[in-house]
């Protein structure tokens, strides 16, 4: 049986957790109307839909051509993606959604295995493609909190647990295996 190549286990690791981050997130977003979607607890937060349009510009400028091209690509207008939404088509929010993420598995998808100690470039910082795929893990990871957290709030008793509900840990312990 050949050996697993390391960089091979990484980008499908790398891919498992934007799989896991994009469902839970969905999940969420699931649970709130259009109306719901727009909801801000402050005007300091960022709806959800503001959120989303984020990691669009986000996805498409970082994993554009990710291993030749820096990835803050010169024709993206990060401010924008951070204006307030005023109104909302559920429909191509989700587009916008999908059009982010398979930009991310599809690069994701591109990578040779032995180059994932190579260098790529982020707002012409050099890392390693092992960390910058570690910083839009992080990134991403604190975009979907934020997007489950505000779908919290704003859904209030009628939310539904999206992991194992309070008081109910031991429920879930899974049996020993030998």
């Amino acid at each position: 049986m050949e050996e697993l190549h390391i960089g091979a286990h990484f980008i499908e690791s790398a891919r498992t957790s934007f799989e896991k981050m994009k469902t839970l997130a969905e999940k969420a977003i699931d649970q709130l109307s259009d109306e719901e979607l727009l909801w801000m607890p402050d005007s300091e937060t960022n709806s959800i839909a503001v959120i989303v349009q984020h990691l669009r510009g986000n996805m498409l400028s970082r994993w554009t051509d990710f291993l030749t091209s820096d990835g803050e690509k010169e024709g993206r207008d990060r401010d924008r993606e951070f204006m307030p939404v005023e109104s909302i088509d559920r429909y191509v929010l989700l587009q916008q959604w999908e059009e982010g993420w398979a930009c991310v598995f599809h690069a994701l998808q591109s990578i040779p295995p032995d180059e994932v100690l190579n260098h790529v470039a982020i707002r012409g910082e050099q890392l390693t493609v092992i960390e910058a795929i570690h910083r839009q893990i992080s990134h991403y990871g604190y975009h979907v909190g934020q997007i489950v957290q505000i779908a919290k709030l704003r859904k209030g008793a009628w939310w539904k647990c999206l992991s194992i509900p309070k008081e109910q840990s031991k429920t879930f312990i899974p049996p020993v295996k030998n």
